[in-house]
């Protein structure tokens, strides 16, 4: 079984830039290499991973491209370019010359839920899939109505829904995010990530049941076949770590099968980013 962790981020820190990572976020407030990450899959027996954007630059492309060049273990990038671009089919053509490219990323948890479905952002969606790219849908959970509307228009593409859309795992709230994630999973161009839950927790104390409930409910929705494991480390260091988060997603799949696990770990992965 090759596993692949298929959501975490590098950066060079850069205090304006990086504003997100605000003062209360201190033990990421640092530079986050290969070098850092090369360890903690190495225990965790993490064979590979998909480096996916944390600046909305075509410079955070040629970041990544680099350290992916030099770096075996990244099998996978996942950029950012301006889908409201009128020289976007230019750059789509310029990445499809760079296979570690798989597909692209807007912080869309940061717009209008309305603005996913303007007309220039749509018409860029609809360029990706002739060049065989994915799109990684980051929202929060208040905003899944609109991705539904999104995914519903363009079946041939390829969508994976980011954190299981960020639902109120603090506040223990499943409605009305678990309907809305089985409705968006009945799109079956859409795959979604098990990541970033535990900063969706209490960051100092939530326990693997705190998550469980959640974990059902996509689990229910996608089935075993488009799910895939993430650690969004580093980010995922404010709230438990890599190895916590690990530890919750192996005692939650303890009961399946070999093969479920396998598709779990890295095989869906794998396919959607035809690594």
């Amino acid at each position: 079984m090759q596993k692949i962790d298929a959501h975490q981020h590098f950066w060079k820190f850069d205090p304006l830039r990086d504003a997100w990572i605000t003062d209360d976020m201190a033990v990421i407030q640092r530079d986050f290499f290969p070098a850092h990450l090369a360890p903690v899959l190495a225990e965790n027996a993490i064979d590979g991973c998909i480096a996916v954007q944390a600046d909305q630059s075509e410079a955070q492309n040629s970041f990544l491209m680099e350290l992916a060049a030099n770096n075996s273990f990244i099998k996978g990038v996942v950029g950012w370019v301006d889908l409201q671009a009128d020289n976007l089919d230019e750059r789509l053509q310029y990445y499809k010359q760079h296979s570690i490219i798989k597909g692209f990323r807007h912080v869309l948890q940061a717009e209008a839920g309305e603005f996913m479905l303007t007309e220039k952002f749509t018409r860029g969606i609809s360029q990706l899939h002739q060049y065989g790219f994915t799109y990684d849908v980051l929202i929060k959970h208040d905003q899944l109505s609109y991705a539904e509307k999104l995914v519903a228009a363009f079946p041939q593409q390829k969508f994976v829904i980011d954190h299981l859309a960020k639902p109120a795992i603090k506040a223990q709230e499943t409605a009305p995010w678990a309907q809305q994630i089985a409705a968006i999973a009945q799109h079956k161009n859409v795959y979604c990530k098990i990541s970033g839950f535990c900063t969706e927790a209490d960051w100092d104390n939530w326990q693997p049941a705190d998550i469980k409930p959640y974990l059902d409910v996509v689990f229910d929705a996608f089935g075993t076949d488009r799910l895939m494991f993430g650690s969004d480390w580093p980010v995922s260091l404010l709230a438990g770590g890599y190895n916590k988060t690990v530890e919750c997603l192996t005692a939650y799949l303890a009961s399946f099968s070999p093969a479920d696990q396998e598709k779990f770990w890295g095989g869906n992965a794998a396919a959607f980013y035809n690594l």
